[in-house]
């Protein structure tokens, strides 16, 4: 089981951005000391209430000349909104800086205010998305190139630097709707599965069918999992789900209105798909969150319920959300994050 954070560095109000990524580089560097696999970075544009997070691989460039060990996940680069070229420039140079310790997770993101804001159609992210990809994947592996496409033509271009991990650093897939899963299987990547919407139940169709499409095209194995998740661990069960609940409350609140707000901008059958869970998300209650889309308690609960989940539908790996909603103060965020790591991690290995 590969142990992850998942960050999204939120604002500390009137302290200042400088203040929301001293904080959040201080957590990645005790990560780092207290051995925990993975940290994972969002990228979010346009929220300062929410992150000030919009450049993750900039800051995955920091983390890697500031840490010695744990690995750097982007959870996701949102690849629809960059050029192709530059995306591949940026990450092959974090991955050489890092010594190959980058772990490249890709998606189209489901906000579609932020399309609108850099200038593209929300319509055209599943072309464009494959459109780039197929872009880098060449750009890293081939001396040079030529490629012609609908959003995108380059002739005999070359790349500089190539990737320290051949041929290229671990692509991992974002997976929201249903039609996604068995797609990602087919490509053959690890997928990234949430429950920021749904309970965990609701994902076992899901990864049933990317597992599916996995063996159908041929892989080996059987594919992997990891599941981003809303987590928090105390010293007691009350001091957990106490200092939990707030922060936790508020970012479903924060998520629906997100939600609300994208369904009126997409439109169609995906705005009826998304209403729905929005409607769930209003209903939801902290003990319902805690009993199907969360993972909280002391070091013996948490570890008790992350294996049930485990079992249930099948898990390499956690990207532990410590702070959802932001709201957590420091101290407890990094009492959540060595508890993980001290007492928890070890329990599956």
């Amino acid at each position: 089981m590969e142990f992850g954070t998942f960050m999204e560095f939120p604002p500390l109000g009137e302290a200042g951005e400088f203040a929301a990524f001293d904080q959040a580089l201080g957590e990645v560097a005790a990560a780092d000391q207290w051995g925990l696999d993975a940290v994972w970075l969002a990228e979010l544009h346009g929220a300062p209430e929410r992150s000030v997070l919009s450049a993750p691989m900039m800051v995955a460039s920091a983390i890697a000349s500031a840490t010695e060990r744990v690995r750097i996940g982007i959870a996701v680069q949102v690849l629809p909104l960059s050029h192709p070229l530059r995306l591949a420039e940026e990450a092959a140079t974090v991955d050489q800086v890092s010594k190959g310790r980058l772990i490249y997770g890709i998606g189209r993101s489901g906000v579609v205010r932020t399309y609108e804001e850099y200038g593209i159609s929300y319509d055209e992210s599943r072309e464009r998305f494959a459109e780039t990809l197929e872009i880098m994947r060449l750009a890293w592996t081939q001396p040079k190139f030529s490629y012609q496409g609908k959003y995108h033509s380059f002739d005999n271009v070359t790349l500089s630097p190539k990737p320290y991990q051949k041929p290229y650093p671990e692509l991992r897939m974002a997976g929201a709707t249903p039609e996604t899963f068995p797609a990602i299987g087919r490509l053959g990547f690890p997928v990234f599965v949430a429950v920021r919407q749904g309970p965990f139940k609701q994902l076992v169709p899901y990864i049933e069918s990317y597992r599916a499409a996995w063996k159908e095209a041929g892989h080996p194995g059987e594919g992997q999992v990891y599941l981003r998740v809303p987590a928090y661990i105390g010293e007691t069960e009350k001091n957990a789900r106490g200092e939990l609940e707030e922060s936790l409350m508020s970012f479903f609140a924060y998520q629906a209105e997100l939600g609300r707000d994208s369904a009126r901008r997409a439109g169609g059958q995906i705005a009826l798909d998304r209403l729905k869970r929005v409607e769930r998300l209003e209903a939801l209650t902290f003990d319902e969150a805690l009993a199907t889309q969360v993972i909280c308690g002391t070091p013996d609960s948490f570890t008790a319920r992350l294996k049930e989940v485990q079992e249930e539908i099948g898990l390499d790996g956690i990207l532990a959300e410590l702070n959802c909603g932001g709201k957590i103060p420091h101290a407890g965020v990094m009492r959540a994050l060595r508890l993980m790591c001290e007492e928890v991690k070890p329990r599956f290995h």
